[in-house]
């Protein structure tokens, strides 16, 4: 661990630079918001291309192709069933690594509307519950919701 706080990478740093690109290509297979959907829909378990196709409203060559990089790279296995090929979660660690981040996104949003807020000239801010009078619930407004 480093002495300023931040921790670093262990497995990053001991990683072969020719390992490198396998990482990168791990996470720029995330980096596709379809592939999320994607990932997302099969949080409930297998589905074939046409269900996916459905439920993503999308084309079934463009869903077949991010099918394609995702069983590639391991997040999606697939399987046939009759005449159908499905696919399902082969390392739901994906899982965990998605919740870290839209978690982390949610943080860093949080504290910037803060921020943004601390810039607002005080007249313009909403009187909230000093504004109130005993009893009445105050009617939220389209400026409640304003940085």
């Amino acid at each position: 661990m480093r002495t300023d706080g931040r921790r670093l990478c262990k497995k990053l740093n001991q990683l072969d630079p020719l390992a490198l690109p396998h990482v990168a290509a791990y996470f720029q297979a995330l980096s596709e918001p379809l592939r999320l959907r994607i990932l997302n829909e099969l949080r409930s378990g297998p589905r074939n291309v046409n269900e996916l196709t459905a439920r993503l409203d999308c084309s079934q060559a463009n869903v077949s192709k991010h099918l394609g990089v995702l069983a590639r790279l391991g997040f999606v296995a697939r399987h046939a069933r009759g005449t159908a090929a499905y696919y399902r979660i082969a390392d739901e660690v994906v899982y965990d690594l998605c919740d870290l981040v839209c978690d982390r996104i949610a943080l860093r949003l949080q504290h910037h509307v803060e921020t943004l807020r601390a810039f607002r000239p005080k007249a313009e801010r909403p009187a909230r519950a000093a504004a109130r009078k005993p009893g009445k619930t105050a009617r939220r407004t389209a400026e409640d919701d304003l940085p």
